[in-house]
Order: C-alpha cells, then sequence, then structure tokens
C-alpha cells in the first residue's frame, strides 16, 4: 500500500519519542481523496483514536495506521526523509491519490465528490464558480458549499435545483436531497447580480 523508507521511519520514531504518550503512533489518510484538492496526510494517533476499519501496520518502534477508504489512493504511495541544511524534509508522494478511484462501492462522499469534480464544477468553471462537499448528514444528504461566482449569483436556485441537485440525485440514487451551506448575500464576485 505505501512505503515509509528507513530514514523516515527513524524520523518518526525520534518525532513520537517527543510525544508525551507511550501509545502514540501515526495516522496516515487521504482528504478529498480523488479530486484535484486531494491531500495525503499524516496525524498523531493513539492506539484509542484510530477510526473504525483502519489498518494497522507495526513498524520498528511505532503502529502506522491506514485509513480504510484511503487504501486505493495510497496505492505506489511513498514517504520519505531527507536532511537539509534546515534540518530535514519529511515528504510523502500519492500519485494515486487524486485519480478518481470510484465504483458503486465507494464511499458515497467519494462517489459525490466524483460526480462534483468530473462532471458539475467544468460547467460551473464557465462561469467562475465551483461547488464542493461540505459533508452528508442523516445518510443521504449533502451539504454543499458554493464558491467563486456561484456565491451571490441570482441563478443559484436553478444552479442547485436544476444542475446540481438533478446530476447527483439522477447518478447516486442513494442520495435523498441537496442542502447549500453558502452564504448568498456577498454579491461582489457573482456571475449574475
Amino acid at each position: 500500500m505505501i512505503d515509509i523508507s528507513e530514514a523516515a521511519q527513524a524520523y518518526l520514531v525520534e518525532l513520537l519519542a517527543k510525544q508525551d504518550s507511550d501509545d502514540i503512533g501515526i495516522r496516515v489518510f487521504v482528504a478529498q481523496p480523488g479530486t484535484p484538492h486531494a491531500e495525503t496526510c499524516i496525524a498523531y494517533c493513539r492506539a484509542d483514536e484510530a477510526q473504525e476499519g483502519d489498518i494497522p501496520v507495526q513498524f520498528e518502534g511505532f503502529t502506522a495506521w491506514f485509513e480504510k477508504r484511503s487504501e486505493a489512493y495510497l496505492l505506489d504511495a511513498k514517504v520519505d526523509y531527507q536532511e537539509d541544511k534546515m534540518g530535514g524534509q519529511l515528504t510523502i508522494k500519492a500519485p494515486n491519490s487524486r485519480v478518481p478511484n470510484v465504483s458503486e462501492d465507494s464511499p458515497l462522499e467519494d462517489r459525490i465528490n466524483y460526480v462534483l469534480y468530473n462532471e458539475i464544477n467544468p460547467g460551473l468553471a464557465a462561469h467562475g464558480g465551483v461547488v464542493s462537499l461540505v459533508e452528508v448528514i442523516e445518510g443521504d444528504t449533502a451539504v454543499l458549499q458554493f464558491g467563486g461566482g456561484c456565491v451571490g449569483c441570482a441563478a443559484i436556485d436553478i444552479t442547485l435545483k436544476q444542475g446540481v441537485e438533478r446530476a447527483l440525485i439522477d447518478q447516486i440514487p442513494e442520495l435523498a436531497a441537496i442542502k447549500d451551506a453558502t452564504d448568498h448575500s456577498v454579491t461582489e464576485n457573482a456571475y449574475y447580480r
């Protein structure tokens, strides 16, 4: 899944030793996987903070928990550490983190992001707009945040109901509703006022 070099492992052991806990390790995950905004993250993690489904891997001196949802996006990923004049730098290269890797079995959030970034946002970009997923609530309602020219746009209700909501619900039938979390009272960058 992911290769953590010996230099990176030694650095992580040293870093973790400075924490005030004996059972602290790391958790590796991809935020916004499969989108242009994907970020591969390493965070401190105690055993009781690991998420359900996380995959624990024991390294020399620490445990790493890998988020199950991120597994496909961490394929061929590498973590390395290089010393330099400023001390050193931990680097993460995850070539598959931004690659859409979506199937019918993928988490709802991944499928929503796939539709947003690959089908809806290219059309909104023509008007300087963008939409992103904030969260899924109640298991079947997507909360979206609009940006750019969509903020304060007079046509947002049409865009939301006849464009975004229809496209998402047509392609992801388990979605029941879409909610807009955007404050549209700010109109200075709106495409239509």
